[in-house]
């Protein structure tokens, strides 16, 4: 063997040597341009009452944030006999995020015999946010079990976190506000969808990527029921 290639001292690339690139020059290579990819902007409200969660979108998606590209999106999505998922972020990545997780729910209780509980159905969301190819996804997962009423945040870095409310999405801010000096633990679940009715209503007012409507999710331990709204006043 020559000197050369003892000591590695030579410019010919190594032929098994893995090839390294970044998440930008993949995105360049797929030709991606934020502003014509469909997004939801968005804002999504998750409530725990005292006897279920609610959870509430508005309907709008745009290009950009600029141009409204549709204003009949349903926002929210049952993925469990007790349990939904928001649409936020890139549609693309939240269907196919919403279908790989209830796919997996289904697969548990086929094989089991039993429903997943909603931690382990979050903990497995915050997986495959983490690992999956899932683009620019922030949604808010609502459920009921045997432990009570659950409202989690994913973040698209595969980040979990539970509390009583969140909210996601373009008018977060706004819809936060509205519902930090309004909420009670001990409220009704009919009171909880007002709430989150006034939230995202607050959200349309000024967040250009929310609007054209209202849709509520409610949740119990009987199962989920999804309603849509052309305004948010009809559901005040």
């Amino acid at each position: 063997m020559s000197d050369e290639f003892a000591t590695g001292n030579h410019d010919t690339p190594d032929p098994y040597a893995p090839e390294l690139g970044g998440f930008d020059g993949l995105d360049r290579a797929a030709g991606t341009d934020e502003d014509t990819v469909v997004s939801t902007g968005t804002t999504t409200v998750g409530i725990t009452a005292d006897d279920g969660v609610v959870v509430g979108t508005d309907r709008r998606a745009s290009l950009g944030g600029r141009f409204v590209s549709n204003k009949n999106v349903v926002k929210v999505e049952q993925i469990h006999p007790t349990a939904v998922l928001t649409l936020v972020g890139s549609v693309g990545g939240a269907q196919s995020f919403i279908r790989t997780l209830r796919s997996e729910a289904n697969l548990y209780e086929t094989r089991r015999g039993e429903t997943m509980s909603i931690d382990a159905l979050a903990t497995l969301a915050g997986n495959f946010a983490r690992g999956g190819p899932f683009r620019a996804i922030h949604p808010i997962l609502g459920g009921v079990d045997d432990q009570g009423e659950h409202v989690f945040s994913i973040d698209p870095a595969g980040g979990v976190l539970e509390d009583d409310y969140t909210v996601t999405g373009s008018g977060m801010q706004l819809a936060t506000g509205t519902i930090e000096g309004n909420y009670d633990p001990e409220m009704s679940i009919e009171e909880a969808g007002t709430l989150a009715a006034k939230a995202v209503d607050a959200a349309s007012e000024r967040d250009t990527a929310s609007g054209n409507g209202f849709v509520l999710a409610t949740v119990t331990s009987d199962g989920v029921d999804i309603e849509e709204f052309d305004a948010v006043a009809e559901a005040l």
